[in-house]
C-alpha cells in the first residue's frame, strides 16, 4: 500500500534528477508526501527540488560507492525526517556485446543496479518493519522478463530486482510493510542516450505504441502501489511484452532479440 504523507515522514527517491524519479517526486509532492530527493549531482537535483517547493530536499549522493550508501540514513535523519516510501530508481545501462565490453563500466552498472538497490533496502525496511507501516518500490525494467543480447547486464540487473523484490515482499507479509516491482517499457527520459542508444535510435527499433511518458509511469506506480500490486508495468502493451518474454522458450527469444537488439550487432 502507498504510505499517506505526513508530517516528518517523507518518500527517499533515488535517482531523482531527472526522468521517472523527477516525475515520482512531482507526483508524490502532489499527493501531500515531502520527498528527499537523493541522485550524484547536486545541480540537476537543486533545479529539482525548487520546482516542487518547500516538501522536497536535496541529499546529493553517488549511490555506486558504499560509504556514501552507508550515511545515507543518517542524513535523512539530520533532516528530522522519517523515511516511509523507499523507491530505488537510480540506474545505469550499458549497450553492446559482453565479448567488446568494458569491465568497469559493468561492474559499475552491477553497482548502482543491483548492489546499491539491496544495501538501501537492508538500511531502510528495518526501520518500516519496527514502525508497522511502510513501502518499497524498486524499478526493474520490462527487460527483466527476459535475458537481452546486447545489454546483458542490464537485463540481468533487473531480473535480480525483479526477483529481489518477489522475495522482500513474501517476507514482509503481515509486517504492515510492502513491495513493489515497478517494471517501465521504454521512456524518453535520455537514460538511454547515457548508454550510447539514443531515444531516437530506440524509436527506430520499438514500436511507437510501448513508448510511455514518464509521468504516466509516474502515475501508473502510485495507483499500482495504492492496489498493493506486487509488479507494476505501465501500458497494457508493455505488459502483453513482458507476458510474451516470459512465457517465450529462452532459445527463441534469445535468438530474436540477438539479431534485431543493435547492441548485440555492434
Amino acid at each position: 500500500m502507498l504510505p499517506t504523507g505526513r508530517p516528518g515522514h517523507a518518500a527517499v527517491i533515488t535517482g531523482a534528477s531527472s526522468g521517472i524519479g523527477a516525475a515520482l517526486a512531482a507526483a508524490l509532492v502532489d499527493r501531500g508526501h515531502q520527498v528527499v530527493l537523493v541522485a550524484r549531482r547536486p545541480e540537476p537535483l537543486a533545479a529539482v527540488a525548487q520546482s516542487l517547493g518547500a516538501n522536497a530536499y536535496v541529499v546529493a549522493a553517488d549511490l555506486t560507492q558504499p560509504a556514501e550508501r552507508a550515511v545515507l540514513p543518517s542524513r535523512i535523519a539530520a533532516l528530522g525526517l522519517t523515511p516511509d516510501l523507499l523507491v530505488n530508481n537510480a540506474g545505469a545501462a550499458t549497450i553492446g556485446p559482453i565479448a567488446k565490453a568494458d569491465p568497469a563500466a559493468e561492474l559499475a552498472l552491477v553497482e548502482l543496479d543491483v548492489a546499491a538497490v539491496v544495501d538501501l533496502c537492508c538500511r531502510f525496511v528495518p526501520g518500516m518493519v519496527e514502525r508497522g507501516t511502510g513501502a518499497v518500490l524498486n524499478v526493474a525494467s520490462v527487460g527483466a522478463f527476459g535475458p537481452v543480447p546486447g545489454q546483458a547486464g542490464y537485463g540481468a540487473a533487473k531480473a535480480f530486482v525483479l526477483s529481489y523484490t518477489h522475495a522482500l515482499r513474501g517476507e514482509l507479509r503481515g509486517t504492515g510493510v510492502t513491495a513493489a516491482a515497478l517494471c517501465p517499457g521504454p521512456v524518453r527520459t535520455g537514460f538511454g542516450e547515457r548508454a550510447g542508444f539514443p531515444d531516437a535510435e530506440a524509436e527506430k527499433m520499438l514500436p511507437r505504441f510501448l513508448w510511455v511518458s514518464a509521468e504516466d509511469v509516474a502515475a501508473a506506480a502510485l495507483d499500482g502501489l495504492r492496489a498493493d500490486r506486487a509488479v507494476i508495468i505501465p501500458g497494457a502493451a508493455n505488459r502483453f511484452a513482458a507476458t510474451l518474454n516470459h512465457l517465450m522458450p529462452r532459445q527463441l527469444l534469445v535468438r530474436m532479440l540477438a539479431r534485431s537488439h543493435p547492441g548485440a550487432r555492434q
